[in-house]
């Protein structure tokens, strides 16, 4: 019966103690009002748009979000398959090494799994670009 007791009035402590954590954290939503909208920033710079930073009003204060994606990696056209191959009649993987996008791929444009890219693997994994 004791222990009954004891566990009942730590369920009951526990249960207080977690809703007074709830009821602490409970922030009331901000109104839709025209301070809250999302606006440009002023300090986002000439180049920066509204998609790019945005300015909110929230109970604690200004926030302001910046957002950008980071810019599209550019890849030089694909050499020929006689300067990757050395003059030679597959692409092995270290000379892969020599165009990052074909070493990245080289499991994937060596379809035969033999450890090389022929001319026709070369021309089929081009393609795809």
């Amino acid at each position: 019966m004791k222990s009954r007791k004891l566990l009942l009035s730590t369920l009951a402590a526990g249960t207080l103690l977690f809703a007074g954590a709830l009821i602490a954290q409970d922030m009331p939503m901000p109104s839709s009002s025209a301070s809250s909208a999302p606006a440009a920033s002023a300090s986002a710079g000439p180049a920066a748009s509204a998609a790019d930073a945005a300015t909110l009003q929230t109970a604690q204060g200004q926030v302001t979000v910046k957002s950008v994606p980071p810019p599209a990696p550019s890849i030089p056209p694909a050499p020929s398959f006689k300067q990757l191959a050395n003059g030679g009649k597959a692409i092995t993987q270290a000379q892969a090494a020599a165009y990052p996008p074909l070493a990245n791929d080289f499991g994937y444009a060596d379809r035969n799994n033999d450890g090389k890219i022929s001319k026709a693997e070369y021309e089929r994994w081009v393609k795809q670009l």
